[in-house]
């Protein structure tokens, strides 16, 4: 097994290689406006997964998805040629879901941030139900409870 920087490696080059080449590999104009985003290859060096994302709609997505199955197997010969290592790694496209994740992200920020404006309406127009605070006392009440005052009786000598 190759280490795995290795494999980092070739899957950079991989990575490069296809997005440069891709539309001079796959001459179709139902091609999409592809991005290849990650290519992960196998400890071994055998096999190879890219990821791509399409811009357009669904329709626009199968068209992609179907043109890269079909050219597959020149996309992997001209890797070949052009990574230069003794056997070339099997190619297999897959849609990123980064999009629809990011998208689905979102939702949930917006989500949070208005649940948190409801709160802070909430909180700036409640009031307390009974005193703001219930175990503050006023200075004057506190000598006289602790029998600091004049009047009260001191004990006698006796007493202690």
């Amino acid at each position: 097994m190759a280490d795995a920087a290795r494999a980092r490696k070739i899957a950079d080059r991989i990575k490069e290689v296809v997005a440069a080449n891709l539309g001079s590999l796959i001459k179709d104009p139902e091609l999409g406006f592809v991005t290849i985003t990650d290519v992960k290859v196998s400890g071994d060096l055998q096999h190879s997964q890219i990821y791509y994302t399409v811009f357009g709609d669904e329709g626009q997505h199968e068209r992609t998805a179907a043109l890269l199955a079909k050219n597959k197997g020149r996309i992997r010969s001209f890797v070949g040629k052009q990574i230069g290592i003794r056997l070339t790694p099997t190619v297999e496209f897959f849609a990123d879901a980064i999009p629809e994740s990011a998208a689905a992200i979102e939702d949930l920020l917006r989500e949070a941030k208005e649940r948190d404006a409801a709160t802070a309406a909430a909180a700036s127009a409640a009031r307390y139900a009974g005193d703001e605070d219930p175990y503050r006392k006023d200075r004057a009440d506190d000598d006289e409870s602790l029998g600091d005052s004049p009047a009260a009786p001191q004990p006698s000598d006796a007493q202690r």
